[in-house]
């Protein structure tokens, strides 16, 4: 499973990184993409990242259109519940 993240730091990187969250849930709706699971994880203070588990056949597209700042393969990271 690969997950697409995109870091945020600082005072309102939490705040940020939600924000960013509902403009790739706009993307995903706008592109007819489903299947993706999109959350928000808080790595530490100062930091948190927005993240998207696309579906396999929309990787490429979404990778492109969007540019992450990281791609990690595992398990997707467990969502803060904010």
């Amino acid at each position: 499973m690969i997950t697409f993240y995109w870091d945020f730091f600082g005072p309102n990187s939490e705040k940020t990184a939600r924000h960013f969250e509902h403009h790739l849930v706009e993307f995903l709706k706008t592109h007819a993409i489903e299947g993706a699971h999109v959350g928000v994880v808080l790595e530490e203070e100062g930091r948190a990242s927005a993240f998207c588990v696309p579906p396999e056949q929309s990787r490429e597209a979404i990778g492109r259109a969007l540019r992450p700042r990281r791609v990690e393969e595992g398990d997707p990271p467990s969502v803060d519940g904010g």
